[in-house]
């Protein structure tokens, strides 16, 4: 049977926790909004996996895990995508720089498809916002400055009587580059 995986990241417990008070925050202004459970993550993308296919994928993250280098993130300004009416917050320039390329190394290693990644790094604060409860949200939260050191994949499984997701395994970064292949000629 095919269940729904998602990758992520996690900040630090503490960062977890203050994220959670945020959302109960916005919830208590509100009421129910989308997210308004979810545990604090950035999302690198998600994925549909029978058994089989899932014992493959974990593979596939123990080995680009092994390969990558933990990172200092910086969070430092709330924002909104107004198309999709989400309400997040968003890390500075420079750990999106550095986010990004690790996202990617990720979502290569396990073919996830462009619909089912992310390539924006951001924690989510509510989904599917109406653009009066975005408005309250940006009212409410105006600045943070938080950090927390990006050191381990997250694997996450789609719970749907929940309908929630909860860590299967967490990979942690193992510092080891793998040598990039340089083509070189024999003569």
């Amino acid at each position: 049977m095919e269940k729904k995986y998602s990758v992520v990241f996690h900040p630090s417990e503490d960062g977890i926790e203050i994220i959670k008070k945020l959302k109960l925050e916005l919830f208590n202004r509100i009421g129910w909004y989308g997210s308004c459970n979810s545990v604090a993550h950035i999302t690198v993308g998600g994925f549909k996996a029978n058994e089989n296919q899932l014992a493959k994928y974990i593979q596939k993250l123990l080995k680009v895990a092994d390969t990558l280098t933990p990172v200092q993130i910086h969070l430092d300004h709330f924002n909104a995508y107004e198309e999709s009416r989400a309400f997040f917050i968003s890390p500075s320039e420079n750990s999106k720089a550095d986010l990004k390329p690790i996202m990617k190394k990720i979502q290569e290693a396990l073919l996830i498809a462009s619909k089912d990644r992310s390539d924006d790094p951001h924690i989510s604060i509510g989904r599917n916002l109406e653009p009066e409860n975005i408005q309250i949200a940006r009212d409410l939260f105006t600045t943070i400055n938080m950090e927390f050191l990006c050191d381990a994949i997250i694997l996450r499984e789609f719970d749907p009587i929940k309908r929630q997701y909860f860590i299967l395994e967490t990979f942690p970064f193992g510092s080891n580059p793998q040598p990039e292949l340089i083509q070189g000629s024999l003569f």
